[in-house]
């Protein structure tokens, strides 16, 4: 019998570093990673999380190829997130994988962060033909395939809604990332005004992200400001998403990043769904943040689709997934 093809992903695109192995029949035999916080009220500064992935990525590496049980020299293809994502923190993990594909002679596949996140998604859940809501610290997105590349049908105008999330968070002195620290809060709390901006298929969330904190800065509780800010941002996007499904015709739905990890952005997506006659899907928790096994996959996708991107460099920051030309099973 053949041996399977095996691919090592390396993920470093902002607070993750970590080191994936797949098979390129779709399992996984490794997700290992070590996650950069910062201090309570603080975000992610580049330099310290550049040493900080740098400090620990001979470890996550290591503790990869023992999970799966391989030593280096049996993985076929080594793959690293490209782009998007923080310059210096892309370079920690471009880095290592130029250095192993060049000391092992392997193939070298850059991926596409974001392109990496949908299809570990719809590798968990068995979607074949969805809307995409994609959320994370780094990304608002509504995305579907069409005409030979993944399309973006609505998007955030300003900042991500993690990263709204995350910068309430830092105001009210939550642990980072701050989403999980927003949604626990919101638990208890209850409505108070907030911006609603929906632009066509477009959204904004700077200025609720700055309604929020002033909020806050007057007295108003850090449960009923999460309450707010979850249910305001969640309507928002379950509302484009609704828009995408009717103007796609697609029948199922497939929440993926880091932000799908919300158990209200879940319940309100998945009642839209059930009210349109579509199918709803979340990655598992596992794989909806970043990680190195969705770069491991995807690289591999790359490879049997003959879909390797030509990049001039070994990063490219502003990435976009509407850049990349993909394919669909």
């Amino acid at each position: 019998m053949s041996k399977k093809l095996m691919c090592l992903g390396i993920e470093s695109s902002a607070y993750v570093f970590g080191v994936g192995i797949a098979t390129e029949t779709g399992k996984i035999l490794a997700n290992e990673k070590a996650i950069y916080k910062p201090e309570a009220g603080k975000g992610l500064i580049p330099n310290i999380a550049q040493k900080f992935h740098l400090d620990n990525s001979n470890a996550v590496l290591k503790n990869a190829l023992e999970k799966a049980e391989l030593a280096i020299e049996d993985i076929d293809i080594i793959s690293y997130t490209a782009g998007a994502g923080i310059p210096l923190c892309l370079l920690v993990g471009a880095n290592l994988a130029i250095e192993l594909s060049k000391k092992l002679k392997k193939l070298l596949i850059p991926v596409c962060h974001q392109v990496a996140h949908l299809e570990i998604g719809k590798l968990m859940t068995k979607t074949k033909d969805p809307v995409f809501l994609y959320l994370s610290g780094g990304n608002t997105q509504v995305i579907a395939f069409t005409e030979g590349r993944y399309r973006i049908f609505g998007e955030t105008e300003d900042i991500p809604v993690g990263n709204c999330l995350d910068v309430v968070a830092r105001e009210m002195m939550l642990q980072m990332p701050g989403g999980v620290e927003i949604e626990n809060l919101a638990k208890n709390g209850k409505y108070v005004e907030l911006p609603y901006v929906v632009k066509g298929m477009d959204l904004s969330f700077s200025g609720i992200a700055t309604a929020a904190i002033n909020l806050f800065k007057k007295g108003v509780p850090k449960e009923d400001i999460s309450y707010s800010l979850q249910e305001t941002c969640f309507a928002m996007l379950t509302e484009v998403t609704e828009r995408a499904v009717a103007h796609t015709g697609k029948e199922e739905v497939l929440l993926v990043g880091g932000v799908a990890a919300n158990k209200r952005l879940q319940e309100m997506v998945s009642t839209m769904c059930e009210e349109r006659g579509a199918n709803f899907f979340v990655v598992p928790q596992e794989y909806s943040g970043d990680c190195g096994s969705m770069i491991a996959w995807t690289g591999l996708l790359a490879y049997q689709h003959k879909k390797i991107s030509n990049i001039e460099n070994k990063i490219l920051p502003r990435w976009r997934i509407d850049q990349v030309s993909w394919f669909q099973k």
